[in-house]
């Protein structure tokens, strides 16, 4: 005797349908616990691209810091004075600093319009040394990025964000060896950089100007000071003590206390990732352990349906047994029944939240969809459940003596 036919289907089926509510409350159960488990791995994803984006296009091992103003005394010096970083300060850190992959600076301006032609679009100004490109990790979809000639030369060029690209000029036009206005002053582009993060060091990639450090600190009248420093580690080195070395150095150069929270404005990058890493780990487990419960609650009422309904076909079990039914036979029956709820409950589950997922895919952003793997494997887990789920029923069905059964009639 084959253990499943279509006449076996149709048994499985008709056992489910004579107990309509709980199978209904049952599969729904199920569903409902595979749908929260997809939709929140599905969310937890794109809530962590998009918080991936918004700290991306700069380097996780670096950290910026930024002049402020002293809160304590030092060495003669009262409190409450303010100074500036010198482009001599990056060369003393440079020197003092072993650990330091790359130390460079910045000089900023702020919003004004970049012209060209008829056309214009707002954008920061920013002057650079080379080495910052391997702290801000442009992705440059025209040209080059500033590179030493143009510090040693004082060139009047400059790289433009995607936004002001898009604003200056039309979509696939390359711009390299046109000439833009900035505040009065032409500037030849030398490259497009197309990266667009939201993570903002005196406004976002795509809404800048990048120039020669040099140049910004003539035509912006800014002499030899520099308005922040950019640093990264080497491997395996901690920013945090980094930095703590830079402070160091930059306080007996400028005469302050090192440890004056105050003196310096510290933007520790490879922290923030940290704590942003860290947070979606416990978002993560969180997520699965609230899954995980839906789903044991689910097989829970899985167990209890297939109890009743072994109860209730005691009779039909203990003939089934005195014409020959095996006992591997009344299991698979018992089995199939849990098993056939479980997957197609579990499968409606996959496929509604995939199709949230997908929507909001379209309308929020990427990263929400979960992959067809993990999908997958979810299903798999239920699986499991569903026939440990029938493990109790089935235990109870083999019990059943044919014997017993009639005496129940």
């Amino acid at each position: 005797m084959k253990y499943f036919d279509i006449d076996s289907f149709r048994e499985i089926m008709d056992s489910l349908s004579r107990n309509k509510s709980r199978t209904f409350l049952t599969g729904f159960g199920i569903f409902w616990g595979m749908f929260m488990l997809v939709l929140l791995l599905g969310g937890g994803n794109g809530l962590s691209t998009y918080i991936t984006e918004t700290l991306g296009g700069i380097s996780t091992n670096s950290a910026i810091i930024i002049p402020g103003e002293t809160s304590k005394p030092y060495k003669g010096f009262k409190s409450g004075r303010t100074f500036s970083f010198k482009s001599s300060d990056l060369q003393m850190l440079k020197a003092g600093l072993e650990d330091a992959d790359v130390i460079t600076g910045m000089v900023a301006s702020w919003n004004q319009n970049v012209i060209y032609e008829d056309k214009k679009a707002s954008a920061s100004c920013n002057g650079v040394t080379p080495e910052y490109q391997y702290m801000a990790l442009p992705e440059m979809k025209f040209g080059r990025y500033i590179n030493q000639i143009d510090i040693d030369m004082a060139r009047k060029v400059c790289v433009i964000g995607k936004r002001v690209y898009e604003g200056l000029f039309t979509e696939g036009e390359d711009p390299c060896g046109k000439l833009v206005r900035y505040q009065g002053i032409y500037f030849e582009i030398v490259g497009v950089d197309f990266s667009n993060s939201n993570m903002s060091i005196n406004g976002t990639p795509d809404r800048t100007l990048t120039i020669p450090m040099n140049v910004a600190q003539q035509i912006f009248r800014r002499g030899d000071s520099v308005d922040l420093i950019c640093l990264t580690a080497k491997k395996d080195v901690k920013v945090t003590g980094l930095v703590d070395k830079a402070l160091v150095v930059l306080g007996r150069e400028h005469y302050f206390d090192p440890s004056d929270k105050k003196a310096a404005v510290i933007i520790n990058v490879e922290q923030m990732y940290n704590i942003v890493s860290n947070l979606f780990k416990g978002i993560n487990i969180l997520i699965l352990l609230i899954g995980l419960g839906t789903l044991l609650a689910a097989a829970i009422g899985v167990s209890n349906i297939m109890l009743v309904t072994v109860k209730e076909r005691t009779v039909e079990i203990g003939i089934r047994r005195a014409i020959g039914a095996t006992p591997k036979m009344i299991v698979f029956q018992i089995m199939s029944e849990s098993i056939l709820l479980t997957i197609v409950s579990g499968l409606f589950g996959i496929v509604c939240a995939v199709s949230i997922l997908s929507i909001l895919e379209n309308k929020v952003g990427p990263g929400f969809i979960v992959s067809f793997g993990t999908s997958m494997l979810a299903l798999g887990a239920l699986i499991l459940l569903g026939v440990l789920a029938g493990l109790a029923p089935t235990s109870r069905a083999m019990a059943i003596k044919p014997v017993d059964a009639m005496r129940d009639e």
